[in-house]
């Protein structure tokens, strides 16, 4: 199985996020997805983990049946919070025995019904993730990015230290969703000017419902600019109107973003393949990819 570093190395990437299923209906819905997306062959497939580890035993599942299947290469998600040590190690030890050489290592948001404190010994930050998963296996490991900075951090200069730091150990970078490139590049600017040269792969999420983006892109800390927001909310009740302004807009993100020299594109999905489809073909990602571009 590939390590997402040496795919990244080759050329153009292309990637994919999806949800483990939490019912029948959404496990349909992802069958659907990967049916979809199979034709497209994506350079790997990212798998979430819900807050607290509320999607554990999912997550691991699925990414080993992706392995099985022997497609793209999956990555597991994998949060500090809510976790001893002593269990972060061991499912990275079990995902290390079982094959998966990819994980992606996020500090994680804490359970929605956590009453008392996390027990002491869990790791605080993402960057002890990544040391500990280092210190496993040879894994190769990545890290979450925010070009318009961390929601939590002091201000965007921390944020890209501490990015910076992570990145000194972690092999490569996966950004949260934006809209204007000029974060992006801002974003590497910094990293180089802090001595940092990993790659940064820059994550795309067409808009298909304007409640769903609007309230990713507060959590998240993103900025909708007000142009494509003003666009989507004057449609909001047609659904096909929204998807169709939604391609448009990553289309061309798209087309800025590679332009600029980015290492490939990672589309977050929601578990429908429709948009992703769309502005994979709009952008020859497929020609782009054969051509190693």
């Amino acid at each position: 199985m590939a390590k997402i570093s040496d795919v990244l190395a080759a050329g153009t990437c292309f990637s994919v996020e999806l949800w483990p299923p939490r019912s029948e209906a959404a496990a349909q819905r992802l069958e659907e997805a990967l049916r979809e997306l199979a034709p497209l062959r994506p350079s790997f497939m990212s798998i979430t983990y819900g807050a607290g580890g509320s999607t554990r035993q999912k997550t691991h599942d699925l990414v080993i049946r992706l392995l099985k299947e022997a497609g793209p290469p999956p990555m597991a998600h994998l949060t500090c919070t809510a976790h001893t040590e002593a269990e972060l190690r061991s499912m990275l030890a079990a995902y290390r025995d079982e094959g998966v050489e990819n994980v992606l290592a996020l500090r994680g948001d804490p359970p929605l019904d956590a009453t008392e404190d996390l027990p002491e010994g869990d790791l605080k930050h993402a960057v002890e993730l990544v040391e500990l998963a280092k210190s496993v296996g040879d894994l190769c490991v990545a890290v979450a990015a925010h070009p318009e900075g961390h929601p939590l951090s002091a201000d965007i200069a921390e944020d890209r230290v501490h990015l910076a730091e992570k990145l000194q150990v972690a092999d490569f970078a996966i950004t949260q969703f934006f809209f204007r490139v000029e974060a992006y590049l801002e974003l590497v600017e910094s990293l180089e000017k802090l001595g940092v040269s990993k790659p940064v792969l820059p994550g795309i999420m067409p808009i298909t419902n304007v409640r769903t983006v609007s309230r990713m892109a507060e959590l998240s800390g993103t900025e909708v600019p007000r142009e494509i927001a003003g666009r989507v909310e004057a449609v909001a009740d047609i659904p096909g109107e929204v998807s169709r302004i939604g391609v448009e807009v990553a289309t061309q993100l798209g087309e800025r973003l590679l332009a600029e020299g980015a290492p490939g594109l990672h589309f977050y999905t929601m578990n429908s393949a429709s948009a992703t489809r769309e502005v994979y073909s709009n952008l020859g990602l497929g020609r782009l990819r054969r051509d190693g571009a």
